[in-house]
């Protein structure tokens, strides 16, 4: 025999005789937690039930075995003490009825010098009625709990008994109903295991059909934002480079057409991240180079190229986290962005502050030719998109007019976000 063998052999004696215990994965009655009424009637009957066995053993040791009144009860109670314990602690339960098993066969018998408690050698069963039957369940439940080896143990210590007590003449038949009981449970417990374990696969195979459904509508998405955006961007960039050689356009113009051009294949490069992340099944959003406060100068004089009046006004010595960088910067985007459509020609202020413990972001424009808040052709996605960026990150946003007509939007993002498992690289 290997040492693994016995290892395993010893490691099995130990918890059966003074080890863990196997705890139910779900405790009794829980299924019914929301009817506590339910609940309350059930255990009740259950407890009267418990003693109702007690009665009826005590009873059947006082008349048949004629045992001390103090005996009788104690023996009733080890008797049915196993039963409320099985379902959430079986070792325990059988150990109790082991010990039951022991002394449950004692029996009052007179000699000729004392009256002596022994054991009642003279029954086919020498046990009461009701804890041969608590002996069966408990068998069998512990068999469908354990591994194999603590039931090994369990079933050797429970013939102990058995040879111990039962008439000569009966000693195998027992022996075969109890080693049956083992086989049973046994077969109940791997059958239990098997049918976990095809739930779990079925489980995995399900989630494993709804990531690829997922992965193919992202690549559906990418496709179509490939075929209707980029395509036009890309245009866009080409008409825009072309057009000083095609048209006969002045030096001014053709600063225009190049910051335009510029413009668009930025804007390629930013769509063609997303389509790349879209279509991955493993690349994460967040390890792809991210936009940060200190490629805001670059953000505004693109604006400005653009024709647009932008002052930029930052006090911030300290870099912020990551997410609250990102934030910030596409807050000040898509600010320029609605300046630039809903307030043509108006002057914008962009502000980037520390706060304690906060970074305060305020894009404010003045009066323009257009009234100033969300597009109706844009469906106000915008204000939308930044007032969930900001709000998963703990901060607070508004947006509104101001007294000279025009219109601010003001963010606080705090210095230390709760973590999140959301997407940092979309745009708004």
């Amino acid at each position: 025999m290997d040492r693994s063998t016995v290892g395993a052999a010893v490691a099995g004696l130990r918890r059966t005789v003074a080890g863990p215990d196997y705890p139910a994965r779900r405790r009794p009655l829980e299924r019914l937690r929301h009817r506590p009424r339910t609940v309350a009637v059930l255990r009740t009957l259950g407890l009267l039930a418990l003693l109702g066995l007690v009665l009826i053993t005590a009873q059947f040791l006082l008349d048949t075995r004629r045992l001390p009144v103090a005996t009788a009860w104690v023996i009733a109670l080890l008797t049915v003490a196993p039963l409320p314990l099985l379902p959430t602690r079986p070792l325990l339960a059988w150990r109790i009825m082991f010990v039951g098993q022991l002394f449950g066969t004692f029996n009052r018998r007179t000699t000729d010098d004392a009256v002596v408690l022994g054991p009642a050698t003279y029954e086919f069963w020498p046990w009461s009625p009701t804890q041969l039957l608590v002996i069966i369940v408990v068998l069998v439940t512990v068999a469908a709990r354990v591994d194999r080896a603590v039931l090994a143990w369990t079933g050797l210590f429970s013939l102990i008994p058995v040879w111990m007590f039962v008439p000569p003449g009966n000693q195998v038949a027992v022996t075969l109903l109890f080693v049956v009981l083992l086989i049973v449970g046994d077969l109940l417990r791997h059958n239990l295991l098997t049918r976990r374990a095809l739930a779990e696969q079925a489980e995995l195979s399900e989630l494993e059909k709804a990531r690829r459904a997922v992965l193919e509508e992202r690549t559906r998405i990418a496709r179509e934002m490939h075929d209707v955006v980029a395509h036009h961007m890309s245009l866009i960039a080409v008409q825009a480079e072309t057009a000083p050689y095609r048209l006969a356009v002045p030096e001014p113009t053709r600063a225009e057409f190049t910051a335009i051009a510029e413009a668009a294949r930025a804007a390629l490069t930013d769509m063609r991240r997303l389509l790349r992340v879209l279509r991955s099944e493993t690349e994460d959003p967040r390890t792809a180079p991210q936009p940060t406060l200190a490629e805001l100068p670059a953000l505004v004089a693109a604006a400005r190229r653009a024709g647009m009046t932008v002052e930029l006004d930052t006090d911030v010595t300290v870099e912020p986290p990551a997410p609250v960088g990102l934030a910030a910067y596409r807050i000040v985007q898509e600010g320029l962005a609605n300046a630039a459509r809903h307030a043509a020609g108006a002057e914008v202020r962009v502000t980037v502050r520390e706060r304690p413990g906060a970074l305060a972001v305020r894009v404010q424009n003045a009066a323009g030719g257009t009234p100033a808040g969300p597009d109706a052709r844009g469906g106000g996605q915008g204000l939308t998109g930044m007032r969930e960026r900001v709000l998963a990150l703990g901060g607070s946003f508004t947006a509104c007019p101001t007294a000279d007509d025009g219109y601010a939007i003001d963010a606080l993002l705090p210095a230390d976000p709760p973590p999140s498992d959301e997407p940092e690289d979309g745009t708004s």
